[in-house]
């Protein structure tokens, strides 16, 4: 348990039974009436945002979340297995839980897996990645780099957009939370 008091961004906190990320609060002290404090919790699980306010000094329950990095080591039906890289245990995520990480998901790639109570509750990839481009179409004569863009398939099976003068086989960087294409390698 803690106050109201001692929240900060990043503390996860067990409302009704469900887990909430604080992603911003603030203290308001009104010129009349008692104090409060004004928060945006993210749902740790669905990702939806919600507004709440705190009566000052309430007590609010924490949730103990433990992230650890963790290796990437392949797909099991429609799990996958990671490997903590402290203790070499491997455990199972399902699909669901990493969701469209998966689209940018390379084999032995070192991801944070946050835990709760020994279940996985989300996967955290790097804000970028350096991929291979596996098939794109060819570009033409008078490509320019401000030009337009044509989709490219990647080696973990998604599709980016990139620029008309990448060619197939090249490594380009793509950010990993929109799948946006940052340059080249």
């Amino acid at each position: 348990m803690a106050s109201t008091n001692d929240l900060k961004n990043g503390l996860v906190l067990n409302l009704d039974k469900e887990l909430w990320s604080v992603v911003e609060f603030q203290h308001v002290k009104p010129g009349k009436g008692p104090a409060f404090v004004r928060t945006t919790l993210k749902h740790v699980l669905s990702g939806k945002v919600v507004d709440k306010t705190f009566n000052a000094g309430t007590k609010v329950e924490t949730a103990t979340v433990d992230k650890r990095t963790m290796q990437y080591l392949y797909q099991d039906g429609d799990d996958y297995v990671f490997m903590d890289l402290d203790t070499y245990d491997q455990i199972h995520v399902s699909g669901a839980t990493v969701g469209d990480n998966a689209n940018y998901l390379l084999p032995e790639a070192e991801v944070t897996v946050a835990l709760h109570e020994g279940v996985p509750l989300y996967v955290e990839l790097p804000t970028s990645i350096f991929v291979e481009v596996t098939y794109t179409e060819p570009g033409l004569q008078g490509d320019r780099s401000t030009g337009g863009t044509k989709p490219a398939t990647i080696e973990t099976g998604a599709t980016v957009q990139v620029p008309l003068f990448i060619t197939t086989g090249e490594k380009i960087k793509v950010d990993t939370r929109d799948g946006r294409y940052l340059g080249r390698s």
